[in-house]
């Protein structure tokens, strides 16, 4: 549906739902957004169909999404609802919720819960209605539990840090200070019309620019949400979500802190990430896009360490979800230990080029054609170990994606126009 204020509403009424369930006393939920001009009243809406509902709710403000997830942990409460279209633009903004403990909703409960948008029933009154209340200095909470993760502190580096004009304009630079950094903060200064405006881990060329400008030894950007963190070394060269998780995995492995010895990644991950573990002797699971297939695979095998290639990594002796700025800290504070660059830790894996097209307006149906699994197989077997080929109908669209890896980019080219003309002949 639309985000309106209605709708907001009505989430919040059938949010309520799923905080009393196995409740005796009256629930409780967190709320807190990004600072879109959208979410100042999309909150009080929220916030409304909570407490009408009979629920208690926490305003916490603007805060990131993780910051959301783990403070409905830490406060004990039963729903946790975070405002916020991540790295989208401004205009767009969208809701998240959290069960008990902090982990994003199972599919059957959001099914439940969206079976029960404005169905009826008899609303509390009196004494029974939910009490609203700032917790703002809840931030704090958050700020000292990322802190108490720590291996390392990161005194004597110079940080430039990207907030995207997001949700972590605040609570950011507060962590790398106290953590010990030397910061300098852009995208900071929020307007509700700014988020993620050329600005953040989708456009780091504005941090480039300033970390070698400066003669910072790194710089880090974050999302709208701030549960993604990308990099960039003091050459301005940036470091992906990949290249963050093959760093961690070895600090990790090397302190025996790395579950199974094993990291979790998607399909979509560079093929240079695999064979860096491959020869450090680690193993990876690979699931499906997206950071609910990586967090369900990581409980599952019982592993602590994954993530995505956008910079979404999931900690998960210390998070519940991705966490960007938790990820910062842990990345800086390995430059720190190691006292290496962050462009040395880097040369830990080589990204193998990598060529992504769309086709638009296929039959995506027609993906698992025998001709397209030929054409597939065939390029697989020409690549060999040095290359790799995915095929991934779009879930949302009438596109194929076809995403070829390679040891040049020429080769990697050559294979994707190839398969991408073979999907047009069969599904077009």
């Amino acid at each position: 549906m639309d985000l309106s204020v209605a709708a907001a509403h009505v989430l919040g009424d059938a949010g309520a739902f799923h905080a009393s369930v196995g409740r005796r006393g009256r629930p409780i939920a967190v709320v807190g957004r990004d600072p879109r001009a959208s979410g100042e009243f999309l909150e009080a809406a929220v916030v409304a169909g909570l407490a009408s509902s009979g629920v208690d709710v926490l305003r916490l403000g603007v805060l990131p999404t993780p910051a959301v997830a783990y403070l409905t942990s830490a406060l004990g409460a039963d729903l946790g609802v975070m405002l916020s279209a991540s790295h989208n633009p401004a205009p767009d903004n969208g809701i998240k919720f959290f069960t008990r403990g902090g982990y994003k909703l199972p599919d059957a409960v959001e099914n439940e819960i969206e079976r029960r948008l404005g169905e009826k029933w008899d609303r509390p009154i009196g004494s029974s209605v939910g009490r609203v209340r700032d917790a703002y200095g809840e931030a704090d909470r958050y700020v000292s539990h990322l802190l108490t993760t720590l291996p390392h502190r990161l005194d004597g580096l110079r940080v430039v840090v990207d907030c995207a004009h997001g949700a972590a304009h605040m609570v950011a630079p507060e962590a790398l200070l106290r953590a010990g950094a030397e910061v300098e903060t852009i995208g900071a200064a929020p307007d509700g019309l700014n988020i993620n405006d050329g600005a953040g881990s989708t456009h780091l060329d504005a941090l480039k620019e300033v970390v070698v400008e400066r003669g910072a030894d790194l710089g880090v950007a974050y999302d709208g949400d701030a549960d993604r963190c990308l990099a960039v070394t003091g050459a301005g060269e940036e470091i992906d979500g990949d290249q963050i998780m093959a760093i961690l995995a070895l600090a990790m492995h090397a302190d025996g802190r790395l579950a199974g010895d094993t990291v979790v990644a998607t399909v979509m991950s560079n093929l240079g990430f695999k064979i860096a573990l491959r020869n450090a002797g680690l193993a990876t699971v690979e699931t499906a896009v997206g950071d609910r297939y990586v967090l369900e695979a990581m409980q599952k095998g019982g592993y602590n360490l994954g993530g995505e290639q956008s910079g979404h990594v999931i900690m998960l002796d210390h998070a519940t979800t991705g966490d960007g700025l938790l990820t910062s800290l842990h990345l800086i504070a390995e430059v720190a230990r190691s006292g290496r660059s962050l462009a040395e830790l880097a040369t830990v894996m080589t990204k193998l080029p990598q060529v992504l097209i769309n086709v638009r307006d296929v039959t995506k149906s027609k993906a698992a054609a025998p001709e397209l699994r030929i054409a597939v197989e065939k390029a697989e077997a020409a690549l060999g170990d040095a290359g790799r080929v995915l095929l991934r109908p779009s879930g949302t669209e009438p596109i194929i994606r076809v995403m070829v890896e390679a040891e040049s980019h020429e080769r990697a080219a050559s294979v994707a126009n190839h398969l991408a003309e073979v999907v047009r002949t069969v599904c077009g």
